[in-house]
Protein backbone atom coordinates (compact mmCIF):
# COMPACT_ATOMS: atom_id res chain seq x y z
CA UNK A 1 0.00 0.00 0.00
CA UNK A 2 1.23 3.43 -1.02
CA UNK A 3 0.67 5.94 1.50
CA UNK A 4 0.65 9.50 1.05
CA UNK A 5 0.18 12.79 3.04
CA UNK A 6 -1.79 15.44 1.17
CA UNK A 7 -3.41 19.13 2.60
CA UNK A 8 -6.66 20.40 1.57
CA UNK A 9 -6.85 20.85 -2.35
CA UNK A 10 -3.51 19.16 -3.17
CA UNK A 11 -4.29 16.13 -5.85
CA UNK A 12 -2.61 13.16 -6.91
CA UNK A 13 -3.18 11.17 -10.37
CA UNK A 14 -3.34 7.54 -10.61
CA UNK A 15 -2.38 6.00 -14.16
CA UNK A 16 -2.67 9.15 -16.67
CA UNK A 17 -6.59 9.21 -16.17
CA UNK A 18 -7.54 8.91 -12.58
CA UNK A 19 -7.16 12.31 -9.80
CA UNK A 20 -7.56 12.37 -6.56
CA UNK A 21 -7.82 15.37 -4.76
CA UNK A 22 -8.59 16.33 -0.96
CA UNK A 23 -11.32 18.88 -0.73
CA UNK A 24 -11.58 19.36 3.06
CA UNK A 25 -10.76 17.85 6.15
CA UNK A 26 -12.74 17.82 9.40
CA UNK A 27 -12.48 16.73 12.52
CA UNK A 28 -12.70 13.09 12.07
CA UNK A 29 -13.53 12.96 8.23
CA UNK A 30 -11.67 14.14 4.86
CA UNK A 31 -13.70 14.93 2.06
CA UNK A 32 -12.40 13.50 -1.65
CA UNK A 33 -12.74 14.24 -4.77
CA UNK A 34 -12.01 11.19 -7.50
CA UNK A 35 -11.75 12.40 -11.45
CA UNK A 36 -12.21 9.16 -13.91
CA UNK A 37 -13.21 8.18 -16.97
CA UNK A 38 -17.11 7.07 -16.77
CA UNK A 39 -16.07 3.17 -17.69
CA UNK A 40 -14.06 2.93 -14.12
CA UNK A 41 -16.41 1.96 -11.32
CA UNK A 42 -16.00 3.42 -8.41
CA UNK A 43 -17.95 2.24 -4.86
CA UNK A 44 -17.17 2.42 -1.41
CA UNK A 45 -15.91 -0.51 0.33
CA UNK A 46 -18.94 -0.94 2.97
CA UNK A 47 -21.22 -1.08 -0.44
CA UNK A 48 -19.00 -3.73 -2.50
CA UNK A 49 -19.31 -5.75 0.67
CA UNK A 50 -22.89 -5.74 1.08
CA UNK A 51 -22.98 -6.66 -2.75
CA UNK A 52 -20.88 -9.35 -2.04
CA UNK A 53 -23.00 -10.37 1.02
CA UNK A 54 -25.94 -10.45 -1.66
CA UNK A 55 -24.52 -11.94 -4.10
CA UNK A 56 -23.29 -14.98 -1.83
CA UNK A 57 -26.98 -15.12 -0.58
CA UNK A 58 -28.48 -15.58 -3.80
CA UNK A 59 -26.05 -18.06 -5.12
CA UNK A 60 -26.41 -20.12 -1.37
CA UNK A 61 -30.47 -20.15 -1.69
CA UNK A 62 -31.32 -22.03 -5.14
CA UNK A 63 -28.41 -24.44 -3.76
CA UNK A 64 -30.75 -24.46 -0.78
CA UNK A 65 -34.01 -25.15 -2.23
CA UNK A 66 -32.38 -27.64 -5.15
CA UNK A 67 -30.89 -30.09 -1.82
CA UNK A 68 -34.59 -29.47 -0.04
CA UNK A 69 -36.61 -30.62 -2.99
CA UNK A 70 -34.29 -33.46 -3.15
CA UNK A 71 -34.60 -34.55 0.25
CA UNK A 72 -38.44 -34.31 -0.45
CA UNK A 73 -38.25 -36.27 -3.45
CA UNK A 74 -36.36 -39.10 -1.95
CA UNK A 75 -39.23 -39.55 0.79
Amino acid sequence: MLVVTRKADESLTISDNIEITVLEIAKDRVKIGISAPKDVKIIRNELKDAQDLNKQSSEALPKAAMEALLKMKKQ
